[in-house]
């Protein structure tokens, strides 16, 4: 099968199409490697909270919300627990 004008511009536009759906993906993959980031800082703040706490006198209960504001807020989400915990 000959290399024509019809299968260089069929490889031309599959070409564009790959680069614009990679520009496609790009701009939400920032945003779930974001907040991926985010919320895996939230819950090892969580844990070593839990673990060196008790020492001082710090601690937080694992459960269901506790892991949900840690995880969607991240570092804030754990200080506003504790200071949700200790004014409430």
């Amino acid at each position: 099968m000959p290399f024509t004008y019809l299968t260089g511009g069929i490889v031309i536009v599959c070409l564009l199409l790959i680069i614009l759906l990679f520009k496609i993906i790009k701009t939400p993959l920032k945003w779930a490697v974001k907040l991926l980031l985010n919320a895996a800082s939230g819950f090892i703040a969580l844990i070593v909270l839990n673990f060196f706490g008790k020492i001082i006198g710090l601690s937080l209960t694992v459960n269901l919300v506790n892991c949900l504001v840690a995880g969607i807020l991240g570092l804030p989400g754990v200080v506003l627990l504790i200071l949700l915990k200790y004014l409430y």
